[in-house]
């Protein structure tokens, strides 16, 4: 199945550009490309679109205000541009990638490539979709297979995915709730209105504390229960 494309930007070079590479993708079908957000937006509106390439920098319409209107039917999105400072827009809108211009052919590669498997992943295509989950991070979404998942730390609107691997945690913009809603709940157990743990990473519990690898965590007044009956 091919992912059906459209690319907006106001430079017809970039446009030739991302022409040239999306041609190199049997897995992506280009249906239109345009110059001007407008015309743009009103395709998307009347057309379904998979996955959108676009400019955040335009003149009539940015590309971040066109997204932002598309609302939650919105394509696959990843933002094309010459700015770094526009990134965080792009973060907030929970784009699929985020390509500095001018566009490097692998990186390009790496975007498509995500493209398909979150498409997988979506249409529940994916023979991995119940070992892995996708976050939207540091401009992006990011794959992390559950396996590597130790803990999950809530920052308020914010949760910091702490991985084996990894030193440094994911942060990602949703709540623990939402985040857990989204794990297979015999795997993942919330033990503290900050905390919830993979059960697979537990090494004991002593004292409504329980140890994981790297981190000894609290158990919360109010998740007492939730631990009665382990065994490690």
């Amino acid at each position: 199945m091919q992912l059906k494309c459209v690319a907006i930007d106001d430079e017809p070079l970039a446009l030739e550009i991302i022409k040239k590479y999306i041609s190199q993708f049997p897995a992506l079908q280009l249906l239109h490309m345009f110059e001007d957000a407008v015309s743009g937006a009103e395709f998307l509106q009347k057309n379904k679109v998979d996955l959108l390439f676009i400019d955040i920098n335009m003149p009539d319409i940015t590309g971040v205000d066109l997204v932002r209107a598309l609302g939650e039917d919105k394509p696959m999105v990843v933002f094309t541009t010459a700015y770094k400072h526009f990134a965080y827009e792009g973060f907030e809108l929970q784009a699929l990638d985020y390509l500095l211009k001018p566009i490097d052919q692998k990186r390009f590669g790496a975007a498509v490539e995500k493209a398909v498997e979150y498409h997988n992943y979506k249409a529940g295509e994916s023979n991995s979709a119940d070992e892995s989950i996708y976050v939207h991070s540091e401009y992006r979404t990011i794959k992390i297979n559950l396996k590597d998942i130790e803990y999950l730390e809530s920052m308020q609107d914010y949760v910091k995915i702490h991985t084996l691997n990894n030193p440094k945690p994911v942060l990602t913009l949703q709540t623990l709730k939402s985040l857990l809603e989204k794990l297979p709940e015999k795997q993942f157990v919330r033990i503290h209105r900050s905390y919830a743990i993979s059960l697979k990473q537990v090494k004991s519990i002593c004292n409504r504390k329980v140890q994981l690898h790297s981190i000894e965590l609290p158990v919360g007044s109010s998740y007492t229960d939730t631990i009665k009956g382990w065994s490690v």
